[in-house]
């Protein structure tokens, strides 16, 4: 089982929700952009991680920072 990332102090939801919004992506867009690269979410858990209400994964991680063409240091600031 992949170990979840916990976001205490760190945003990291609040951080792909900006990054989001800044690209002008919808979250059924990044959820179906996600699953095209492998990574399996769907709108609801997204929303849950933008909300901080769920953690993510190493791969969920990874997946979104490919998909949203940013870094490591901004998702994690």
């Amino acid at each position: 089982m992949e170990q979840k990332i916990k976001q205490d102090g760190i945003h990291i939801g609040a951080n792909i929700r900006r990054i989001r919004l800044a690209c002008g992506i919808k979250q059924t867009q990044l959820a179906k952009m996600l699953q095209l690269n492998g990574c399996d979410m769907t709108r609801e858990a997204l929303v849950k991680l933008e909300r901080g209400t769920q953690h993510i994964t190493a791969t969920q991680l990874r997946a979104i920072r490919d998909v949203l063409g940013t870094t490591y240091d901004e998702l994690l600031k």
